[in-house]
């Protein structure tokens, strides 16, 4: 029996608890509503600027200092494609590696394995057998792969095949493998790249081609189950118009200039808008290299020195392009490239930066201009999309 006395102390403490709770601040959109997340999504705050970081070296896997200098930038990670494949024989084993890694200095971490639903990548081992040299000797295989309609051979890109989204047996072994992956590596779910199809090959077939897409992306969310995450990359490309109901977060690539124009921009930011409604994660990825006159790449060193100049110098304008359209769960990727070496360990002070919610949504000066001013608790942001223009103020 509860003594009257303890059971006041109880009912205290509970009330205590559920108003710590209610006063918890709401993570509201720039519309005024709020942003409810999934249990399983990661950790969000706007402290500083959320950060989303995806890397891979294919000779290594990281370092314990460059594990404690990534967990303490970020709560959201993918591992790229060829991770630690040299050191570990295969990219699923270098997915484990870090998955662990991470989750033992920072067990909330949220890690995604990575797969492409177009390019048959060989890293790891349930893709081993795509290659020029063993192709012919798995026949089951051979007929997940796309013929290029011009040469009547497989299409490939570098040595690299392309997957048959039309074949029924294909999007099962893949839904199964890509389910695999995730478990067999302690990730948290899955990263998958590029879900055209290869319609362009195929014209004719172009619907019926991004239909089976979005019945490949819909089994596998439910494949891997409501506690795992499905991140498509562009999945707000209106050629993923059937993958995106079945995804929780999408990712802005952003991988050439024309991307960067002041109305995809615009639109863009409507676009973050609509994923924060609906409930999705969103990354904004910048990659300032399709942007510059590349530096000569001769001496590795100086190269890589010279990059790190580059990305200091244009980071304002890309977290600029990011601030004035982040919502809740919206997150901010920055970098020369996808290896692990193009941007992922230079240090960014201003990305540390105190920075606090947002205080409404974005202001256009002019109708119709391209001026656009928004205000967060520690910083000002402005910027001209059209002269590609930023001014960050800190406070």
């Amino acid at each position: 029996m509860i003594r009257l006395g303890n059971r006041s102390k109880i009912l205290s403490i509970v009330f205590l608890m559920l108003l710590a709770y209610s006063c918890k601040p709401a993570l509201l959109i720039s519309d005024g509503t709020v942003f409810e997340p999934k249990e399983y999504f990661p950790d969000f705050s706007w402290n500083t600027t959320p950060m989303y970081y995806m890397f891979g070296d294919m000779e290594r896997v990281l370092s314990v200092d460059e594990v404690a200098l990534i967990a303490a930038r970020t709560d959201f990670i993918c591992i790229e494609k060829s991770h630690g494949y040299n050191e570990l024989g295969a990219a699923e084993l270098g997915a484990k590696h870090e998955a662990a890694a991470f989750k033992k200095l920072k067990p909330n971490i949220k890690v995604l394995f990575y797969f492409n639903s177009a390019w048959a990548w060989p890293f790891t081992s349930y893709n081993k057998n795509f290659t020029a040299e063993t192709i012919d000797n798995y026949p089951e295989l051979k007929k997940f792969l796309v013929i290029n309609p011009e040469t009547g051979e497989l299409n490939d890109r570098r040595n690299t095949y392309s997957f048959d989204v039309l074949n029924l047996e294909f999007r099962k072994w893949w839904v199964e493998t890509v389910a695999k992956g995730v478990e067999e590596s302690g990730c948290d779910g899955a990263f998958i790249d590029q879900m055209h199809g290869f319609f362009f090959l195929r014209e004719d077939k172009k619907e019926e081609v991004l239909k089976a897409q979005g019945e490949l992306i819909k089994a596998l969310k439910k494949k891997l189950g409501p506690g795992k995450i499905v991140l498509g990359n562009n999945a707000n490309d209106a050629i993923a118009k059937q993958a995106y109901p079945h995804i929780d977060a999408a990712m802005f690539e952003h991988y050439s200039s024309k991307l960067t124009t002041k109305e995809n921009l615009l639109k863009e930011w409507e676009d973050l808008l609509k994923n924060a409604k609906q409930g999705k994660i969103s990354v904004f990825r910048f990659g300032f290299e399709h942007e510059i006159d590349k530096p000569d790449r001769t001496d590795k060193k100086a190269y890589a020195k010279e990059m790190e100049k580059l990305s200091k110098e244009n980071l304002e304008f890309y977290l600029a392009c990011y601030l004035i359209g982040a919502q809740p769960y919206s997150y901010f990727q920055y970098g020369w490239g996808w290896n692990l070496a193009d941007g992922s360990l230079v240090d960014h002070p201003d990305l540390l930066k105190p920075l606090g919610a947002p205080k409404g949504a974005y202001k256009r000066t002019d109708p119709e201009g391209w001026e656009f001013t928004r205000e967060f608790e520690h910083a000002s942001v402005w910027i001209n999309t059209d002269s590609r223009e930023s001014e960050i103020i800190w406070r």
